[in-house]
């Protein structure tokens, strides 16, 4: 008898079964690589050599990136403690000037202009004049502990409505406490070329007998407490001076001075 073979019925799949195997169907697709688009090259690099073997001349771009860099933050800490210095040191000074001013309450001297003669101004010529202010100046220091070392760079001069008429400087010397100091001195000016304005101003005023002029001092000076001597410290001084004429035989009419102290 022969055997009968009966077809084996397959299962039938299920919606599910179905959805599963697309989805695998997809993911294969998926991993496997694309093909290139014609015209182009893909080059596969090793990410070893990519992160840690950077051509030759990134290198050394990268080597002088970071000496700049070093070189900028030394320079900018530098900047910055050279600064800080120089602020400290002003701080301390200012600190210091004040202490001083409160424990030794300094004055400025008093300065008058005794005597003055006025010689070579020619004011009825056009030509440039050259003339001689020889000043008798009185200095008094008003400090009853403080005596007053005055130094090199100090200066004075005349002047009328904004032009220097003539300069001159103070001498060195050393005025005690309390001291009373006078002397004569020689304030000169060359080649000075007057306005036809001013010029006419001067005569005018002359005839009038009421020459306004004006006198300023710049001092360089230290002071002595005791067995300590201050930094150079300036005195300025500006006066509003009247006199009756402009020769040899000039009076002084009225003098206003008035003096101050800079101690930095």
């Amino acid at each position: 008898m022969d055997d009968q073979v009966h077809p084996r019925r397959l299962p039938v799949p299920t919606s599910g079964t179905c959805e599963i195997e697309e989805r695998a169907l997809l993911s294969e697709a998926s991993s496997k690589p694309t093909s290139p688009e014609p015209g182009t090259y893909i080059i596969r690099i090793s990410r070893d050599q990519i992160l840690c073997n950077p051509p030759p001349e990134n290198t050394c771009r990268s080597r002088n990136h970071t000496r700049k860099g070093r070189h900028r933050r030394r320079c900018c800490r530098c900047l910055c403690w050279t600064l800080c210095v120089i602020f400290l040191l002003f701080i301390l000074k200012v600190v210091v000037a004040h202490v001083f001013k409160l424990i030794c309450r300094p004055r400025a001297p008093d300065y008058y202009i005794q005597n003055i003669a006025i010689r070579s101004l020619d004011l009825k010529s056009s030509a440039p004049i050259s003339p001689e202010f020889d000043v008798t100046l009185r200095i008094q220091n008003p400090n009853d502990k403080l005596g007053i070392y005055y130094q090199k760079g100090s200066s004075m001069n005349f002047h009328y409505n904004g032009i220097k008429l003539c300069d001159g400087v103070l001498p060195e010397f050393y005025q005690a406490s309390n001291n009373l100091t006078v002397f004569e001195t020689t304030l000169s000016g060359d080649g000075i070329a007057l306005p036809s304005a001013t010029r006419s101003a001067l005569l005018n005023q002359q005839q009038q007998k009421k020459v306004l002029l004006g006198f300023s001092l710049k001092s360089l000076v230290k002071i002595k407490f005791g067995y300590v001597t201050t930094w150079k410290i300036v005195f300025k001084v500006n006066c509003d001076l009247v006199v009756d004429s402009l020769t040899k035989e000039s009076k002084m009419v009225s003098e206003d001075c008035h003096s101050r102290m800079q101690l930095w």
